[in-house]
């Protein structure tokens, strides 16, 4: 498949495969910025290698030789050696950095073993990895499909687990008795290191357990820090954590491994802690050490997309240097195998710099973003003019799918559930598009299976999910009961809770493709008369009850808004637009009939600036608002307003190019003014509320420079 050199890098991939039971293949590919395509950088099939395992062997004390010794035999190919060289002339004649990504193959998990990070440069045979010009990463494919949403940078939260059973030194693996840890200076380290980052800490012995990781885990952290001893036993790692009296637990990892796996949400970096020392260690510390490296590339193969362990005994002044340098530069743009990079150069003449490793699945190496108007987080400048539109009633939000998803799980996620359940037959890529999943099961089962599936699923996520904050007779609820106490919770708990945001500005129409009733609770509770309308797609619906039936002359008010639902709500199954064709007949359905659209909506759409909120383009929602919606006539009174996209959280692999969307978005706009805010809806509302709260205490005169 074509890809793009992601993060302004060159893009180079080396993948290694077993071939036999001593041999393997090496193939190379190649990218550079602003590429579309791959070279494969030599020629024919992939070239067949071996390595010197047993006199890599020997050579571990001197990682200089070991060094020279793996990147002679990785390349002993000429036509190979003379690519690489070709691929990194490349790179620093464009004058970027190259991102090296080594794929290794899972059947050949004896190759993690290597010291890869000792390789050498192929031009200077100096060593390649302590240049910050190289973003180095173990690159290992996951069976798990879910996507790697990134968070903003200010939503960041750390957790910190140190694993310091009270007994732990009456156990002895490999024959030398375990140290424990000095937590105080363990977590001053790790707190200097995070800097500003929210930090939740687990030391104490008897909370050092499986079940309380899990739970806090279950809150969703993005990076955990766990310090712990491990062992291989039997070519199993084995890490002590404790028991509830404080007492050491010897635990396989492979149950570690199991419980993140099951978690609706992965931490997206973890970083295994090493067995710490001012010297180089006995062979039992290195073992231990070995363990925790053994677990990394587990963790990444469970879904983790980033796992950074130690490789062998790691001095303490060392970790002292490399970890702050690691976590600031982490925080500067995101970028773990960057951040890795310039880390790694800071400890550079320490001997054990090789020591650091980092497995990951990201191919963009990023982790989080900034939020705001373009990749740099840059201010908006039409504020002045949004607010402006609020305050006079020329604005209207539309509000997507993806706004729910702080309090409920991607509509992706049940589309994968489904998939596998039900068998869903096609492509791994597709098993996350609802609408392709629901139309095999509109196909498979029936036309309303897929509609009264997504119904349970929603009350199911809802009571797994949010059990702690809901009644104890939760499940005689109604999906709107339940709808109703999470709103209630959410608005107590939540000060960006963007529900309740949208309630308390002065909206007469509000258009939502969402299914809840979040927006009507959330309206009532801000003291005001919502009344709700769904759109008839289909001539089944002609018979559901309108305000316009006993008040034809109804004209929507901030009093008393109109929530005009475009794809169905969840007390209406009937009117639920799920499946592939169900999208058809939407989009056939108002183009045929505009007077299915009330003509409030229409002329929202037409004359007044739109704030679309969790949307994301390729969805299909999104794009059959488009086509449907956006042809309604008095569609260039458009260009009077500025218009705001404010996309919902992008995912790992989707390259931010806010100005190629931001085109694809004005060919539908028809040249008409529109920005678009990268990042989740709840950092967008959080903007908003500040400048409309600005405006209404004072800040008028801002408006009228």
């Amino acid at each position: 498949m074509l890809r793009k050199a992601l993060g302004g890098c060159a893009d180079l991939e080396l993948a290694l495969r077993r071939r036999d039971e001593h041999s393997y293949t090496l193939d190379l590919r190649f990218s550079l910025p602003d590429s579309e395509a791959d070279i494969r950088l030599q020629r024919g099939a992939p070239i067949s290698i071996t390595l010197p395992r047993d006199e890599l062997a020997r050579l571990t004390l001197d990682p200089q030789q070991y060094g020279a010794t793996l990147t002679a035999s990785l390349f002993a190919d000429t036509e190979l050696h003379a690519a690489l060289c070709r691929a990194i002339e490349s790179a620093q004649q464009a004058g970027v950095p190259v991102r090296l990504r080594l794929d290794l193959d899972e059947t050949a998990p004896e190759l993690h073993s290597l010291r890869w990070e000792t390789l050498h440069h192929p031009l200077t045979s100096a060593t390649l990895l302590t240049s910050e010009q190289v973003y180095f990463s173990r690159y290992l494919r996951s069976a798990d499909w879910r996507p790697v949403r990134l968070r903003s940078r200010s939503a960041l939260r750390a957790l910190v687990v140190i694993a310091n059973p009270r007994n732990v030194g009456d156990y002895s693996p490999g024959g030398q008795p375990l140290t424990p840890f000095d937590v105080d200076h363990e977590l001053d380290l790790i707190r200097t290191s995070l800097h500003d980052l929210p930090v939740t800490v687990i030391s104490d012995a008897p909370l050092v357990n499986l079940t309380t990781i899990t739970d806090h885990l279950r809150e969703g952290y993005d990076i955990v820090y766990l310090l712990a001893h491990g062992a291989m036993l039997q070519g199993e790692p084995y890490l002590w954590l404790a028991d509830e009296q404080g007492q050491a637990a010897v635990v396989a990892s492979s149950e570690l491994v199991r419980r993140m796996h099951d978690l609706p949400h992965l931490p997206r970096l973890v970083v295994l802690g090493s067995c710490q020392s001012a010297g180089p260690g006995s062979d039992a510390t290195q073992s231990r050490n070995l363990a925790l490296a053994a677990l990394g590339p587990r963790l990444a193969a469970a879904g983790v997309p980033a796992v950074i362990a130690m490789q062998g005994n790691v001095a303490i002044a060392t970790l002292q240097a490399f970890l702050p340098v690691f976590f600031r530069e982490l925080q500067r743009d995101g970028y773990i195998d960057r951040a890795m990079a310039v880390a790694r150069s800071s400890i550079q003449e320490r001997n054990d710099w090789w020591m650091p490793v980092l497995f990951m699945r990201l191919r963009s190496g990023r982790i989080w973003y900034v939020a705001g108007f373009g990749e740099d987080g840059r201010d908006f400048e039409k504020w002045p003019a949004l607010i402006r539109n609020i305050q006079r009633g020329n604005c209207t939000p539309i509000i997507g799918q993806r706004v729910t998803e702080s309090m409920l799980d991607p509509l992706g996620d049940f589309a994968r559930r489904w998939a596998d359940q039900y068998g869903f037959p096609l492509a791994p890529h597709q098993r996350e598009d609802l609408p392709q999943v629901a139309q095999f099961l509109a196909i498979n089962q029936d036309p309303q299976f897929p509609r009264e599936e997504l119904i349970e699923q929603l009350r199911s996520d809802l009571l797994d999910r949010h059990r702690e904050k809901l009644p104890d007779a939760a499940e005689q609820l109604s999906l709107e009961e339940l709808f109703s106490v999470i709103s209630s919770h959410s608005r107590q708990h939540s000060p960006n809770y963007p529900y309740r945001l949208l309630a308390e500005l002065p909206f007469r129409i509000y258009i939502t493709a969402n299914l809840t009733n979040l927006l009507t609770e959330e309206l009532r509770a801000a003291g005001k008369d919502p009344h709700v309308e769904v759109c008839r797609w289909h001539e089944e619906l002609e018979g559901l009850p309108s305000i316009y039936d006993h008040e034809p002359d109804y004209q929507p008010s901030i009093e008393h808004p109109l929530v005009y639902h475009l794809f169905g709500i969840s007390n209406e199954a009937d009117s639920i637009v799920v499946a592939e064709d169900d999208y058809f007949d939407f989009l056939i359905g108002v183009s045929a009939n505009k007077d299915l659209i009330p003509i409030a909506v229409r002329e929202a759409l037409a004359d007044t600036g739109l704030l679309f909120l969790g949307f994301r383009i390729d969805d299909w929602p999104f794009r059959v608002l488009f086509r449907s919606l956006m042809s309604q006539e008095g569609r260039g009174r458009r260009r009077r307003y500025a218009h705001v996209a404010a996309q919902i959280t992008p995912d790992e692999g989707r390259v931010l190019e806010p100005e190629r969307a931001r085109a694809y978005l004005e060919t539908y706009f028809q040249e008409s003014d529109i920005d678009i805010f990268w990042g989740s809806v709840e950092d967008f509302m959080q903007q908003l509320s500040g400048e409309w709260s600005q405006a209404r205490s004072g800040g008028a005169a801002r408006l009228r420079r």
